[in-house]
């Protein structure tokens, strides 16, 4: 039986990684959780997974939910941490297995980066892991040996294609991309989009940040970034296509031009548990592809004129250093000002260019440094929100 801490537990994917758990008793335990502030979500999945510890965003929190365990006669209580003190403790947990790092932003890459580094199974979803500090984890994880397991749909499917040969013979990775709500919104109106239009996925439910970054594509440039730590090949070897049906979820080109796809259903519970019970597969929870429903599958280039997210990420993947890291930062802060009203859809994409302008192209020697970068570029996106925030209202 493996044993699991799970970074970000009452999140999209912690949850559903705890799905997967329930469907396969047998397999596997929960010895460890961390979540933020949801804490009647997190009191139920202690009392159905009786962790030995937990953790939540601070000392108010951790006092709250004692006290509501208490309340619904769980015994014996779990040991309560809170902050980044207890991430750490849930990342590095000596019963555990397999980390899953589903914790949104940049808080838990610290703790995951430390469960690399004991040579843990890291079951990854974090994008923020690879986009911020792609270089320090990979070169922690050849050190100890270990493999990143991908989460994400796209990075998963990348993975289980790769099976399929070895790497010096792969051409190119073909990640898709549903194209979200704008695809095909006229260009001029998208300067007008509301944040419950932005939220509003066609094939996917998903968190607000990752919502937004799908329909500015942003999620993509983060997933080309991964791509190319994660797998080992150079940026001109990772193509995006527009696919909107989302079955198909990522290719890979190999150099006698066959092409291996993995197709499956919109659902995260198939790829979470492909990381948890690899390099096995075991019968699903009766997750399948309705081939009845599937009529085509449709493939377009993706135009960056009207996600031009896409190609900012690629500009800061291929200069390197803190970019890659400030451009995750400036999309946190650029992602949160649109949702609350105070920046337009299409500043997210200005505020993040002139973040990534403003920041100096310097090489990351250790995590402290990765920090100090992503608290400077969230620095700078706020007065460039500010700045953006001002003319619009000049404007209006």
């Amino acid at each position: 039986m493996k044993k699991l801490s799970i970074l970000g537990s009452t999140g999209s994917i912690g949850r559903q990684c705890l799905s997967v758990v329930e469907a396969l008793p047998e397999r596997f335990a929960i010895v460890a959780l961390a979540a933020g502030g949801n804490l009647d979500e997190l009191a139920g999945q202690i009392a159905r997974h009786r962790p030995e510890l937990v953790s939540v965003a601070d000392a108010a929190k951790a006092g709250e939910l004692e006290a509501k365990l208490r309340a619904a006669g769980v015994s014996p209580l779990p040991a309560i941490h809170h902050g980044a003190e207890g991430l750490m403790a849930v990342a590095t947990h000596g019963a555990a297995d397999i980390v899953v790092s589903a914790a949104v932003g940049v808080v838990g890459l610290p703790a995951t980066y430390a469960a690399v580094k004991l040579g843990k199974t890291v079951a990854l979803s974090n994008k923020e892991v690879l986009v911020a500090a792609g270089e320090l984890v990979m070169a922690a994880a050849r050190h100890a040996g270990q493999e990143l397991l991908p989460v994400d749909s796209e990075h998963n499917a990348v993975h289980q294609c790769l099976r399929g040969g070895v790497r010096g013979e792969v051409r190119r990775l073909v990640l898709t991309a549903s194209g979200g709500p704008f695809r095909k919104t006229p260009l001029a109106s998208l300067s007008s989009v509301t944040p419950e239009q932005a939220l509003a996925h066609p094939n996917w439910r998903m968190g607000n940040r990752i919502s937004i970054d799908s329909a500015t594509m942003m999620n993509k440039g983060f997933e080309v970034i991964e791509a190319r730590w994660l797998f080992g090949v150079r940026p001109d070897q990772i193509d995006v296509l527009l696919h909107p049906q989302s079955t198909v979820h990522s290719m890979v080109e190999f150099v006698d031009g066959s092409v291996l796809a993995q197709l499956g259903p919109t659902d995260m519970r198939m790829p979470i548990q492909y990381a948890l019970t690899y390099p096995q597969r075991v019968a699903s929870n009766q997750l399948a592809l309705d081939w009845s429903k599937l009529k085509r599958l449709d493939f377009a280039k993706v135009s960056t004129r009207r996600f031009p997210c896409l190609r900012l990420a690629r500009e800061a993947m291929k200069k390197g250093g803190a970019l890659p890291c400030a451009l995750n930062a400036a999309d946190e802060i650029a992602v949160a000002a649109f949702l609350e009203r105070r920046l337009p859809f299409l500043g997210i994409p200005e505020v993040i260019e002139r973040v990534l302008a403003r920041t100096p192209k310097i090489k990351f020697s250790a995590m402290e440094d990765v920090l100090a970068a992503d608290v400077e570029a969230r620095r700078m996106a706020k007065e460039e929100v500010s700045k953006l925030g001002a003319t619009a209202a000049v404007a209006g």
